[in-house]
């Protein structure tokens, strides 16, 4: 079932409604910590936030000491009780354990503000270091791949999307399509096609059948065609429903939707309004590039 865009006016008071609430959690006094098990003993030191393979029984292995060979993990360096050329099957990992790495977050920001190719040039780190942990849950490589996927959509290059794609049926090959192949798909279809056909592909996965974060990101390229094609006030509905409909569809998508949306609102000296959005794109998009945009466009308004 399709997502019929809400009124401006609902969309424009849910997002500002979210912003504030967003704004508060950020000011409200942190409640005092819950009490956690003890960790097990004996864990390796790793450097704080650096990404970490679990294991079953709770130790942990920094990804970087090990290499994965088939279905067992191979240390590379001695690690506690773990010799080097200790083999671990990958059944006795549980989980993925660390910091998302910022350049995720700043890729996702460079392509949605007209710089995919440097937004790729971002994650062929991430993806090389992250890929032996693909399959396992909590991993970094799978956002990563489908943030690049995007990227190489919004480039053209679709021998790289197909690569792509491949790579992602093989992480979850019980799956027909990884949902962002759909996505670029949409994303490569010519500039010479109709744009009420590039429109309506993209349109078609604001669906509930889609994730929310291939919602956000097809609302997010429907509205800049929108605008483009000086639908104003579609665009800027459009632009609402990343945060207000796909609000899981990550930080960085709807700190930039909303930075779009304020734009709108600003030409039309609906300046509180728009400010509420430019004060939560702000806490959104720390650590990347739209921060910037974001901070500037707070300055044009104060």
């Amino acid at each position: 079932m399709s997502h019929p865009l809400l009124s401006r006016c609902m969309l424009l008071s849910l997002s500002t409604a979210a912003a504030l609430a967003f704004t508060q959690a950020q000011t409200a006094p942190a409640a005092a910590p819950t009490p956690t098990p003890a960790a097990p003993a004996a864990q390796p030191a790793t450097p704080l936030g650096a990404t970490q393979i679990v294991l079953q029984n709770g130790f942990a292995l920094p990804l970087s000491a090990v290499v994965l060979k088939g279905d067992k993990y191979e240390l590379k360096t001695e690690v506690g009780k773990f010799a080097v050329g200790a083999a671990i099957p990958v059944t006795a990992v549980d989980h993925v354990f660390g910091d998302k790495p910022p350049a995720i977050n700043q890729a996702i920001a460079l392509l949605l503000t007209g710089k995919p190719a440097d937004g790729e040039k971002l994650l062929i780190a991430i993806l090389a270091e992250h890929k032996d942990t693909a399959k396992l849950p909590g991993n970094f490589w799978l956002e990563a791949a489908r943030v690049s996927l995007v990227a190489s959509a919004l480039q053209a290059a679709a021998p790289r999307c197909d690569a792509l794609g491949k790579e992602l049926l093989e992480v979850a090959p019980s799956t027909a399509m990884d949902p962002f192949v759909a996505l670029g798909k949409a994303l490569l279809m010519p500039k010479a096609a109709k744009i009420e056909d590039r429109e309506a592909a993209l349109k078609a996965l604001t669906t509930d059948a889609q994730p929310a974060d291939v919602c956000a990101y097809a609302s997010y390229f429907l509205a800049s065609l929108l605008q483009g094609d000086k639908h104003n006030s579609e665009a800027m509905e459009a632009y609402l429903a990343v945060p207000c409909l796909y609000p899981s569809g990550g930080m960085i998508l709807n700190g930039v939707a909303q930075l779009k949306a304020a734009e709108f609102l600003i030409a039309e000296s609906r300046l509180t309004e728009a400010m509420s959005l430019v004060k939560s794109a702000i806490r959104y998009t720390k650590g990347t590039v739209a921060n910037d945009l974001a901070n500037n466009l707070f300055d044009r308004i104060k």
